[in-house]
């Protein structure tokens, strides 16, 4: 039987559910406010530098990207953001998450931009690994916190 190609798409209205179930899948947390907020955003009301994007193989969502350009902060050029990348887990380590990458990295190129950038977790090795098998490295800029009081 032939294994049928992935296709890179934008995501739709109908992706919501399966988008929701494979981000708690990656992060053991269900958040689908969060993901109905941004589908409003990214999918329903689009804007020329936002995309969200998913890779489909056979007619099912395999694995899905979300980022942005995001122009002037911190003095910085404008420059594309990855804000997500999940891949279904049986479905890792075959070029899904890469081609995800290299689609969204292209819509930032053709809009302008020069460099991508994205923030995660120390500990997440995972996706800290698949980053760095991209090409990511570790940008000029640092990111400083402070946990706030209850007031």
């Amino acid at each position: 039987m032939a294994n049928p190609a992935m296709n890179i798409r934008p995501a739709r209205g109908s992706d919501l559910g399966t988008i929701i179930g494979l981000d708690e899948r990656h992060t053991g947390l269900a958040k689908p406010d969060y993901w109905a907020d941004l589908f409003a955003r990214y999918v329903d009301a689009p804007r020329p530098n936002r995309f969200f994007l998913v890779a489909e193989r056979g007619g099912g969502v395999i694995g899905f990207v979300v980022g942005e350009i995001r122009a002037w902060e911190f003095g910085s050029p404008p420059c594309g953001w990855v804000f997500a990348i999940h891949v279904v887990p049986g479905r890792r380590e075959r070029g899904v998450g890469t081609a995800l990458m290299d689609a969204i990295c292209e819509r930032f190129r053709a809009a302008g931009a020069n460099s991508v950038r994205t923030m995660l977790l120390r500990r997440d090795t995972l996706d800290l690994a698949f980053f760095r098998s991209q090409g990511m490295t570790a940008g000029a800029y640092i990111q400083l916190e402070k946990t706030l009081a209850e007031g």
